[in-house]
């Protein structure tokens, strides 16, 4: 495996349930750190979300491994961020043999 080239900041949030006062709950995003990262994009497609299309694009990102149980290792669920733009983690996999690296499979949504 070619070692990734980590030359993109993101921030790792991770999500958090509050109480809304009306007996529901909000989410609001916790930023657990930074992360450099090499990121890939997939191919992309549409989909109608809410009324709206919205176009749906995966993205793999590799960072560094961070031990199992570690706040900077990336989880399913939550969320890394380059600026306005946000990619929802779904799956994380160790992306080399010697487990130096991880890498995250993501969704960015764009509303069009």
């Amino acid at each position: 495996m070619k070692e990734p080239t980590l030359n993109r900041k993101l921030v790792l949030e991770a999500p958090q349930r509050m109480p809304d006062g009306a007996g529901g709950f909000t989410t609001t995003w916790v930023v657990l750190g930074a992360l450099w990262a090499e990121i890939r994009a997939g191919t992309g497609r549409e989909r109608a979300v809410e009324g709206m299309t919205a176009s749906i694009i995966p993205w793999k990102i590799t960072v560094r491994a961070a031990r199992v149980g570690a706040p900077s290792r990336p989880k399913p669920e939550q969320r890394l961020r380059a600026g306005d733009r946000v990619f929802r983690i779904l799956a994380v996999a160790e992306a080399d043999p010697e487990a130096r690296f991880l890498t995250c499979f993501a969704h960015e949504e764009v509303s069009a």
